[in-house]
C-alpha cells in the first residue's frame, strides 16, 4: 500500500530555517507530481510547493517564494521542502502528497490522491 511519510517538524524561532522530508513506500513516486500543503490552526488547506517527475519543474505559493524550495530524490523515494526565514504566521501543519495522475503541476487539492499525515512547523517570534 502507498504511503507518505512527512519528518523534520519541530519550533524554530523566526528567522531560522527547518527542513522537512517526505518519505514514499510501498510504490515508486518517481512520475508522480509531488507537492506539499499547509494548513494552519483554524484556516483551510493552502498550496506550499509542488514539483513535476524528473524535477522539470517546480511551482510555489505565493507566500513563499524566495524563502522555500521543494526538491527530489526519487532514488531514495523522497521529496524535500527546505524553509529559510520563517515566519510566525508559516505556523502549520504541512502535509506531503502525490498526484499519480496530472502531468504538468496543479495546486488543485483533489488531484493528490495519496497523502502523509503531516508535520507539526511552529515559528515562534
Amino acid at each position: 500500500q502507498a504511503r507518505l511519510e512527512e519528518f523534520g517538524g519541530g519550533l524554530v524561532q523566526a528567522g531560522g530555517s527547518l527542513r522537512l522530508f517526505c518519505a514514499g513506500s510501498g510504490r515508486s513516486f518517481r512520475n508522480d507530481v509531488m507537492g506539499w500543503f499547509r494548513q494552519a490552526p483554524g484556516k483551510e488547506h493552502e498550496f506550499v510547493a509542488a514539483i513535476s517527475r524528473a524535477s522539470g519543474m517546480t511551482k510555489y505559493g505565493d507566500p513563499v517564494k524566495g524563502r522555500f524550495t521543494i526538491s527530489r530524490d526519487d532514488e531514495k523515494n523522497t521529496v524535500y521542502l527546505q524553509m529559510n526565514s520563517l515566519k510566525p504566521e508559516d505556523t502549520a501543519v504541512y502535509y506531503c502528497a502525490a498526484d499519480r495522475l496530472s502531468v504538468i503541476i496543479t495546486t488543485n487539492m483533489g488531484a493528490y490522491r495519496d497523502w502523509g499525515h503531516g508535520a507539526q512547523v511552529t515559528v515562534s517570534d
